[in-house]
């Protein structure tokens, strides 16, 4: 979980998850979106794949990567029940 955090605690990270949310890219088109070189989109990229928000496989010479939201759908249901447990807690 704190993989997970730590990658989403940064707004260019967010913002590749968001671009992969419409559909799957390839490294340098998502370099593309950005003003930054593309060793530093490789490692937010690493550190992304490290959390298990995107997958990547590659094809000819292209690496592509796909948002991965099973590793968002437990966080959420995580902080769902942590925040029903405080509401519960404040009820009592």
């Amino acid at each position: 979980m704190k993989t997970v955090i730590k990658a989403l605690n940064d707004p260019t990270r967010r913002e590749i998850l968001e671009l992969l949310r419409e559909k799957d890219l390839t490294a340098g088109e998502i370099a593309d979106h950005f003003a930054f070189g593309k060793p530093t989109i490789s490692h937010h990229l690493d550190l992304l794949r490290q959390a298990d928000l995107v997958t990547s496989w590659k094809s000819g010479q292209f690496v592509y990567y796909a948002l991965n939201t099973t590793v968002l759908d437990e966080l959420v249901r995580w902080l769902l029940v942590l925040s029903s447990d405080k509401k519960k807690q404040s009820e009592v």
